[in-house]
């Protein structure tokens, strides 16, 4: 998959796709329906996606928390595996929230990436303060030769499949509801920062990462597997959240610890897939009863895993 951050000045080799169009956040079974609708309509032409680095609603609402499902590269690997072959990933900056949708129709998608089809979904808005809706692309995609298919809504029979209702399914702890509406274990990625090394002192030694711009779910405790530097997948278990027993600070971060493991982790960067929502957070009178807690959170992820998960751990596979 190319990966492209401009659309002007582009070879012809990046350009003539059918195009679906959208944010992408979390790549799950709703996108992979709008991308299978595009490469219906055109199987002919380069299975393409446009979306943005940032998330747009990272700009207009800086002091938001963190709400992104995937990052850019887990969103570029999570569309790779999807079968997409050409990637647009423009910057979006002030200057660029500021072209109109007639502009980014003709400038951006006709004579920039030379879309053959576009796909979007039925509430898609794009342009200047959104002034632009599905009926105005369709115009100006007809009058420019372009084709366009407004998907239909993939659902299941609790609704419509979005990444805010996984937002949501995280949030409240339910990891298994995401897994079932991403068609994968949701992840967090990132590399392994310096901490106190009190895991280490009580017998379960943590690698510890800041969860930055992604989401923070349910704080607690998770089952999880770890896909390492050279691409093996181990299990362990993981708290996510202020360690209240250990620390007064007001910052969460993910720790986790990986079974049968010796190694330094240090400044690796490791993909963590949430499976289970095993406890809540909490706060205990001292460090030899949050030693004989983490055992027994470690003893409940090893069966689970074990049981039901290990077979199926593939973080970022579609």
């Amino acid at each position: 998959m190319r990966i492209l951050r401009d659309w002007r000045g582009l070879p012809a080799a990046a350009r003539g796709g059918a195009v679906a169009l959208g944010n992408f956040d979390g790549v799950h079974l709703g996108h992979a329906h709008v991308l299978r609708t595009a490469h219906a309509a055109r199987p002919d032409a380069p299975r393409a996606v446009l979306t943005f680095e940032p998330h747009p609603r990272e700009l207009f609402r800086p002091d938001d928390p963190p709400f992104r499902l995937t990052l850019g590269p887990e969103r570029a690997a999570a569309l790779a595996a999807l079968g997409v072959e050409l990637l647009y990933e423009l910057p979006f900056d002030v200057a660029f929230s500021e072209i109109t949708a007639e502009r980014f129709v003709s400038e951006v998608l006709h004579r920039g990436i030379g879309a053959r089809h576009l796909v979007c979904g039925p509430d898609f808005a794009f342009g200047h303060r959104r002034g632009g809706s599905v009926a105005f692309l369709a115009a100006r995609a007809e009058a420019l030769g372009i084709g366009l298919t407004v998907a239909t809504p993939y659902a299941d029979a609790a609704g419509p499949i979005s990444s805010s209702r996984i937002r949501r399914a995280l949030q409240d702890g339910y990891p298994e509801q995401a897994t079932a509406l991403l068609g994968r274990p949701w992840a967090i990625a990132g590399r392994v920062a310096h901490g106190d090394a009190r895991g280490r002192t009580i017998g379960f030694p943590t690698a510890n990462i800041p969860l930055g711009r992604q989401l923070e779910p349910a704080r607690g405790v998770y089952a999880v597997t770890v896909r390492l530097p050279e691409g093996t997948t181990a299990r362990g278990v993981a708290n996510i959240g202020r360690r209240p027993t250990v620390s007064a600070g007001t910052e969460s971060r993910l720790e986790v610890h990986l079974f049968d493991f010796a190694g330094d982790l240090y400044d690796t960067e490791l993909t963590v897939a949430l499976h289970a929502f095993l406890r809540s957070e909490r706060r205990f009178a001292g460090l030899d009863a949050l030693r004989a807690q983490i055992a027994e959170d470690a003893a409940a992820a090893r069966l689970l895993l074990g049981r039901t998960l290990l077979d199926h751990a593939r973080p970022l596979s579609a």
